[in-house]
């Protein structure tokens, strides 16, 4: 089988390659390239392709570099700064996933093969003949999440090696067969953007503008920050507060007011309903016709940890209703659904309230 293979330079799609070679597949490399948004040149890509030149060396397999950076700042970087200018939480790895691995990739590259693999860690299933996204073995790794924008054709042409593996294997294999990039650390940045500030980013785009931070309980100043941008809903860390914890529990995007609340216990941070409009569901709704609410595990944020609740219509519009609080439940975050079990991944709506 032809098999498009998408590596990054880390350990992930290197194993990922590894596997694959391992099975007999025919397989092709690609590095998709992003250029930064400064004229400083981009040393972290160049790394990046310098690791997946020796993992195409190492197996004797052609690697193409190939651009999508205008397509990138068009669709995903416009798309998250335009939600966070509107005091919303994007989530652009997700919406990279759909538009550019998944889309504009598969339209001018990956559709040539029989298939696309990547290193994340997810898995599929089929019942009844439907293809479904589902979850990795290694909840602490799972990345269906930022999978859950994608579509039933573009799940139908992708494949995922590693993830029926934790991550501890992943290591041991790379380890084992002498990856040059065993040992180096996990990528935690914005899709494609690597380790970048995100306030740094942030501020190039939108600026600063000071404003109060205000204790929504007294409506007492606390203190000062750069733009109401630079927060999110159920924030702790970089407010530069004392006497804490505190959480961005509300923010008012039109006098730039940021409000907190203090203490780990507050309830403030804390809610039982999301409600979610762009309800996307990969491979079909699967409770077409069925009387709801039905009983659903989900996620409003990237975490290991699976939430129980009903799902139930609101007008045109859907309703979690959790049965523990969430904490910070932020509008235009995704709500991840999946089933009982937290293995079949359906799909996902954007956080309205």
């Amino acid at each position: 089988m032809r098999v498009a293979a998408l590596i990054s330079g880390g350990v992930d799609s290197a194993v990922t390659v590894h596997r694959l070679v391992e099975q007999g597949e025919d397989v092709h490399l690609f590095y998709i390239r992003i250029g930064l948004d400064i004229d400083e040149g981009d040393c972290a890509a160049e790394e990046d392709i310098e690791m997946c030149q020796l993992i195409a060396h190492k197996y004797h397999l052609p690697l193409e570099v190939v651009s999508l950076h205008e397509e990138y700042w068009e669709h995903v970087m416009e798309y998250a700064l335009r939600t966070v200018r509107e005091g919303r939480t994007p989530n652009p790895d997700m919406m990279c996933n759909r538009i550019i691995k998944f889309g504009y990739f598969e339209e001018r590259w990956g559709h040539e093969f029989d298939i696309t693999a990547t290193g994340h860690y997810a898995t599929t299933d089929e019942i009844d003949g439907v293809k479904y996204l589902a979850t990795a073995v290694d909840p602490v790794k799972d990345q269906t999440d930022f999978l859950a924008q994608i579509t039933y054709d573009q799940l139908n042409h992708i494949t995922f090696p590693i993830g029926n593996l934790p991550k501890d294997e992943v290591r041991r294999i790379a380890a084992e067969v002498h990856m040059p990039n065993a040992y180096r650390k996990d990528s935690q940045g914005i899709c494609f953007l690597g380790q970048i500030n995100y306030n740094d980013f942030i501020a190039r785009h939108l600026g600063t503008k000071k404003g109060p931070i205000i204790e929504i309980e007294t409506g007492r100043k606390l203190g000062e920050h750069n733009g109401f941008w630079f927060h999110t809903i159920g924030q702790r860390k970089g407010l530069g507060l004392s006497g804490g914890p505190w959480y961005v529990v509300k923010k008012n995007v039109h006098d730039n007011v940021v409000y907190v609340s203090g203490g780990y216990d507050t309830t403030r941070q804390y809610g039982h309903e999301l409600h979610l409009q762009e309800m996307h569901f990969i491979s079909g709704n699967p409770w077409e016709g069925a009387t709801l609410p039905v009983s659903i595990m989900f996620k409003n944020r990237h975490t290991p940890v699976f939430m129980p609740g009903k799902l139930s219509r609101n007008g045109d519009d859907w309703l979690i209703e959790s049965e523990k609080p969430v904490q910070g439940i932020a509008p235009g975050q995704f709500a991840v659904i999946y089933d009982e079990r937290a293995h079949l991944c359906y799909g996902s709506g954007v956080i309205t309230v």
